[in-house]
């Protein structure tokens, strides 16, 4: 069963859709499909687009000429908007800075800055397991809400780090509920007594225990890092169940990104079952790095035999080359266009559009152009 065609510049031209979230394997070509998905929107559908990496990787800058992206926007120079009117601007997460811009934004200065100082803080905003996909729903949710954007671009980390994307919501709630969070509350919510005493006082050798694992400075620092926190805790949770909603809304398209690697596929099929399981909008799958033969005609077999009777006779080893090359491309071809099948079959209804592989990586805005007249 052949799948449907992914209609990339009917997804672009949409004003109905207004972000695209592009997920996939690590190294197949997913930076430069939301580069070049971003490109295509603002210079052929005029579209105010920005591009959010989370991916620290420099690749994003380098393809558009920028020297560096950094958690503020930066318009791209350059591209052929003249008659669309379009704008397209590109960044990439900070993380910390990401928090510590919640933080101004939702507590007062003089909390802020107790934050700040906060050496748990200063860990869990820098390295935390979970802070930088919670800070990237955050941030998806401050660009959205800014409402300054007809389309936001999110290139994603490899997949399974983009479901941890996903699940930041949950797992923030997870912690916000769990019974060590309402225990390191209770000093902020009794009068502000400290937590060892207070602790000391009702849990006895728990206290002790939890003291010798974690060390006195290290609870000390904790206790204080919640009570500062309390009270943004409500905001955090609603925030991201709000940015979580919006990537259910048919405002948002997940893009699929995959070469025809076997690995890469798996993965592509494993976030699909994903997002079909939580309600979703999977845009279409886009299959990087295909190889073809402009003389398919000619099978491999044939081609081989051709090639080796020409060796025979001794001329035209240029010719027997070729032929062998022809012959190599095509079985390629055909390997992979059987690995992109497991995805289509097991998948039948989920749009898909292919890439054919270039000579060379993209490293500026022309290369981008080129791949997103490719997508299209």
């Amino acid at each position: 069963m052949t799948a449907p065609r992914l209609d990339i510049d009917g997804l672009l031209a949409d004003p109905a859709i207004r972000i695209v979230v592009c997920c996939g394997a690590g190294g197949v070509g997913k930076t430069t499909t939301a580069a070049a998905l971003g490109l295509r929107a603002a210079e052929v559908h005029g579209r105010r687009t920005v591009v959010l990496t989370i991916d620290p990787a420099r690749r994003l800058a380098q393809s558009m000429g920028l020297t560096e992206l950094d958690n503020t926007p930066r318009q791209v120079k350059g591209i052929d908007a003249g008659e669309s009117g379009g704008e397209l601007h590109a960044m990439m997460l900070d993380m910390k800075r990401t928090f510590d811009e919640v933080v101004e934004q939702h507590t007062k200065p003089d909390r802020a800055a107790e934050i700040f100082a906060n050496p748990f803080y200063q860990a869990m905003s820098s390295t935390f397991a979970g802070t930088q996909e919670y800070m990237a729903m955050e941030k998806l949710g401050q660009l959205r809400a800014d409402d300054e954007w007809d389309l936001i671009v999110v290139d994603t980390p490899p997949s399974r780090s983009a479901l941890d994307f996903l699940d930041a919501p949950a797992r923030l709630s997870r912690f916000l509920d769990g019974r060590m969070l309402r225990m390191l509350l209770a000093p902020a919510r009794t009068g502000g007594r400290s937590m060892f005493s207070l602790v000391t006082a009702s849990f006895g050798l728990f206290s002790r225990a939890v003291q010798k694992v974690l060390g006195a400075q290290l609870l000390t620092d904790l206790s204080g890092f919640v009570a500062a926190l309390d009270s943004m805790f409500g905001g955090f949770r609603e925030r991201a169940d709000q940015t979580y909603r919006i990537l259910q809304d048919p405002q948002t398209a997940f893009l699929l990104v995959a070469a025809p690697e076997r690995d890469a596929v798996r993965e592509a099929a494993y976030f699909a079952e994903r997002l079909v399981a939580e309600r979703m909008p999977l845009g279409g799958l886009v299959l990087n790095r295909m190889h073809k033969t402009e003389a398919a005609g000619l099978p491999a077999r044939e081609s081989e035999a051709a090639a080796e009777r020409l060796d025979a006779v001794g001329d035209l080893p240029i010719a027997a080359d070729v032929l062998r090359i022809h012959a190599g491309l095509l079985r390629q071809s055909e390997r992979e266009v059987r690995v992109a099948a497991t995805f289509t079959e097991a998948f039948p209804q989920v749009p898909t559009t292919a890439v054919a592989a270039q000579p060379a990586d993209v490293h500026d805005v022309d290369g981008l152009r080129t791949i997103g007249k490719l997508l299209a």
